[in-house]
Parts: C-alpha cells; structure tokens; sequence
C-alpha cells in the first residue's frame, strides 16, 4: 500500500530529502522527468521514437518536469514540441534550467526551430528534436493554437502541480480545454495518449471535489506518493491510470508524514493470497467456516449471493442460516457445497430473537458470522436479534444492509475487539443512518468520515461507493482503486460481503492469531472489485450482474497469485 499525503507533506518530504539525504532537488526533477518518460514509453507500440509529443508548460516545478521530460523523450527519438505559457525569464530554480537546456536544445544546429515567442513553424519537427515556445499572451496562444494540427500522439500536461487551491484562470483555463479538445480531433483520428505530471491540471491535490475545469488525463505519473486527488473520488476519476513513481525520496520519509491515507494496491491482495494458499495438506478446516445469517420471507435472494461468494471467496464451509419459511426457496438457488440451517421467525417471516438459541449452536462450530443481507429490519424482534448477535459475538463479524439498519444510530456501547472485530459495510445512505442523520454534508469529506466513526467505535468500515474506503480502528484508511460503475448493481453489497466473510473466516482458520482483519478486509475488497473489472471486461458494465463478480473471483485469484492457485 502506498501513503497518500498532502501537498503541504509533499513538499516537506522533498525538503527533507535535499537537507537530510544530500540528494539535489534537480535530481529529483531529472529522476521525475525520467519515470515518465518510461511509462510514456511503456504504453506506446514499437517505442516513442519517430513519433510527436507536445509537452504543456507552466512556469512552475511542474513546468520544469515538463521540460525535463521534453528532453528526455527528444533523447529518445521523439519530435517533441513543447510550450511555455510564460516567458523562460519568468522562471526560477531548477524549472529555469530546464528550460534553459530545452530552449538550447531547440535553437541548436540540427534544430529547425526559430527562436520567436509566436514564430510556429509548420510542419512541426522531424523525429529526434525539440521545438521551445513561449506563449504569454491571448494572442500568442491564438497563433499557437491555429498552426497547430492534431498529429501529436502523446499530450502532456505539465501545466500546474500540487499548488493549485482555486479555478484556473486565463492561459491555463485555455490550455486545460485545449487538451481536452485534442480527443479525437481531426476527423476521426485516434486521440492521443494524454498524460498529466503529478496531478491533472486544473485539481486541487488536497481535495477530492473539483473546484473548476481540468485535464482529464489517460495516465497521470505522481511522484514519490499518490496526493488526495490522485486517489479520492470525483477528482481521481480525472486521473485515468495512476502510477506512482519513486524518484529516490527515502521511505522513511513517506513513513514519517503523518498522513493516514493508504491507496490499496495489487501486492497487498497478493501478500494475502501468499500468507494463506492452499497447501498440500489443506482440507476444508483448515480454511474456516463463514456462518451466514441472512435472507427472510420475501428477500430470498440476498442470501444466496452472499452464502455463496462467501463459499467462491475460498472459505472451506459456509452455512447459510435463514428463517425457516424462507428456507427451501434460498436452498433451492445455493451451490450445493452450502450447508442450510432454519432458525425461528416472526410472523412476517425475519429472523425473530427465539433464534438466539439455535444460532449458537450453529456460531459454535464457525469461524466468522456474517449478518444482515435482506434479513428485514420491520420486526422488533428482528433487530433484537441482530443486536444480540453482535453483543455477544466470540469470532469476527461483519454486518451488512439490514443488519446496519437495525442498529441505526449506531449504539455507542458496542464497539470492536482485536480478538472478535467488528466489520460495517455501510453503503452511503447506511452510513447516515448509522451516524443518525440525514444530512450529506456529513459524508462529504468521506475518509475523514469514515476514519472517526472507526475509530470512535474501535471497529472496521468499509464504506462503499465509487473507491470504496476501509477505515481501520486505528485511524488509517485504505482506498481501494478496483472496481467500476457495473458493480453499482443489485446485489453486488451482498457480494461484497460474501467474499469478506470467505476471506476473515480463511484468515483466521489459517493464519490464527496471527490474523490481522484489516489486512483480510483490504483484500477482500480489492480482490472483489477486480472480480468485477474483469467480469466488466466479458459482458461490459451494462449487463453485469452481482453474480458475474462471484463468478469471475477464481480469475481474480489467479491474475494476482497464479504460482499460488495452480496445483
């Protein structure tokens, strides 16, 4: 997992690298310039040489990377034009003498560049050099704009960088719609790769909200760790594929900003998957047994697509327990490997409280519960039941949909154990519930929501939605960066559930007191939003359905782990 900090954390960690680590800051622009160029490079067929690249300046670091980066591709052997919205003498620092390198790199003698501020020849270069314009005015940028054609294949913003906190303005208000213009201009030509530096133009780092026009970029590289916009919705949505570049700032400092903002990442599923394979002597115990209470008289469904995502999520038993009139039509759908257990009702058909006796039987024999999907929350001994069950649990559980609605507000005597977590999967209507309000502003900074009701509660809480957060009790949140719109579908909550039950019950049958839920979850949930990127990827987001995640996790699995799941 990766540290997201701020921009203010950001600078510091830079300074501190100069200071404290002898490394110059020019280095670091070079070492920043070149992780670009090799994702750039990286995602082009055949290589960048022969093809054109306009590189967007602004007059700050940013700009310099840009240019540093103009160079490094030019080296490469690409045609790269690239433009300064300011003057090079407006310039300071290490931005300056990248500029000054990339203006000498022009005006040389194999250039066929001329050094006017407005001068733009026509056609641009051939491969293997470097055109250099400044462009102050309204007007220079007219006579930019109009003599430029749309053959570039790759754009680069590298317009403004972490320091922006208001709407841009001007020429760069200008140069951000420019680049959006260049998506399929000239008469249906493919767009060109567009690639921001850092953090698309136009976004406030620290935000997750956008405060006007942005570039929208296919990839953004960000250096050294990922920056609030980088990874919170709606701003990370602008940032198409995200890499996060190391440019030689020593870990340790990373670890000491004091953010607690994590961006989930493919190597914490696969330590996961490593820390609990399957060995030639595994059997069904050995990888726990999830007891899932869910599903009544008229909401059959949800317990099917829970018992059984739990039982493909890799759990060696799963039962599901459902009231008895609700019993044979939830059987009739399970896989068959699911075991069933009745537990009394009320008359409306939910789970009633004299259940209590017959569910501890059953939680005797289990290793993670799993409560609440379509359970109903109409019946008062229903959500007596609930609260019961979640007072006196001795294993982890996790509480989904109705589960959650019959403990709104949450009760502030019920907290989360190291020896038997607590585990919420509100979606965001649930969480205000929970929170026992019906104001969205109260969610609207949703990691930092998400973090204190945690924290407040001593549990877990993975709150959905577009990049599902988990907030562990210690104040840390993982954002998870799988998962698409198609997974915004009926049943896909109950899903979710189903693969976190499978994952806490392998945990802690594998890996005992070693077991750390926060870790079991952040896989859980990333493993599942992959499930559902690649079920997208056969049937498109449109057509997904919740059981299209359940059925794509062993492919999840093996794209992550194939050492580890092929016998």
């Amino acid at each position: 997992m990766k540290k997201i900090v701020t921009a203010a954390e950001m600078r510091e960690i830079d300074r501190l690298t100069t200071e404290r680590y002898a490394t110059p800051s020019l280095l670091l622009m070079e070492s920043a310039a070149r992780a670009a160029a090799r994702e750039i490079v990286a995602r082009l067929p055949g290589g960048i040489a022969g093809r054109r690249v306009l590189v967007l300046c602004g007059r700050g670091n940013n700009g310099g990377d840009g240019a540093a980066l103009a160079r490094q591709l030019c080296l490469e052997g690409a045609s790269v034009d690239l433009i300064l919205l300011g003057r090079t003498g407006e310039t300071k620092g290490d931005a300056r003498l990248n500029f000054e390198v990339a203006r000498a790199l022009a005006d040389g003698p194999n250039s066929s560049a001329s050094p006017g501020p407005s001068a733009l020849p026509h056609p641009f270069n051939p491969p293997g050099r470097v055109t250099f314009r400044e462009c102050q005015t309204g007007e220079e940028w007219e006579t930019f704009r109009r003599q430029l054609d749309s053959a570039h294949e790759v754009v680069v913003d590298a317009l403004l960088g972490t320091g922006l906190t208001r709407p841009v303005e001007g020429l760069y208000r200008q140069a951000v719609k420019f680049i959006e213009s260049r998506r399929g201009a000239g008469g249906g030509a493919a767009s060109p790769l567009i690639v921001s530096l850092d953090i698309p133009s136009g976004l406030d780092a620290d935000a997750a909200e956008l405060i006007g026009p942005a570039v929208k970029a296919d990839l953004t590289v960000t250096f050294t760790a990922p920056k609030p916009a980088n990874a919170l919705p709606p701003a990370a949505s602008l940032n198409g594929e995200l890499v996060s570049a190391d440019i030689g700032s020593p870990p340790v400092l990373i670890d000491e900003a004091p953010s607690r903002l994590y961006l989930a990442e493919r190597e914490d599923a696969l330590k996961w998957l490593r820390r609990t394979r399957y060995t030639p002597d595994s059997y069904k115990n050995t990888h726990g047994h999830a007891l899932v209470v869910a599903g009544s008289r008229d909401m059959t469904g949800a317990a099917v697509l829970c018992a059984d995502a739990a039982m493909r999520a890799g759990a060696g038993l799963v039962t599901a327990a459902a009231p008895a009139s609700a019993l044979a039509a939830i059987a009739a759908r399970l896989m068959p490997e699911v075991m069933t257990a009745a537990l009394a009702e009320t008359e409306a058909g939910s789970v009633s409280l004299d259940a209590l006796g017959r569910f501890e039987e059953l939680k005797a024999r289990a290793t993670v519960v799993a409560v609440g999907c379509g359970l109903s929350r109409e019946a008062e001994g229903t959500r007596r039941f609930v609260r019961e069950l979640v007072a006196r649990r001795t294993t982890p559980v996790v509480v989904d949909a109705d589960g959650l609605n019959s403990l709104a507000p949450w009760p502030a005597d019920l907290r989360g154990t190291r020896e038997a977590p607590l585990v919420l999967t509100p979606h965001e209507g649930e969480m205000l519930r929970l929170l026992g309000t019906t104001d969205r502003a109260a969610l609207k900074d949703r990691a930092r929501a998400a973090a204190e009701f945690a924290s407040a509660h001593e549990l877990i809480l993975v709150l959905k939605g577009t990049r599902t957060l988990v907030a562990a009790p210690d104040g840390r949140v993982f954002v998870n960066p799988t998962g698409n719109a198609g997974l915004g579908t009926a049943g896909s909550g109950d899903t979710l559930t189903g693969v976190i039950a499978g994952f806490l019950a392998q945990a802690y049958a594998t890996l005992k007191r070693e077991a750390d839920a926060v870790v079991a979850v952040v896989a859980a949930v990333y493993v599942a939003g992959l499930a559902g990127d690649l079920a997208a990827r056969g049937c498109g987001m449109r057509a997904l359905v919740a059981s299209d995640i359940r059925e794509h996790l062993g492919a999840a699995f093996l794209a992550l782990d194939p050492e580890g799941e092929l016998p």
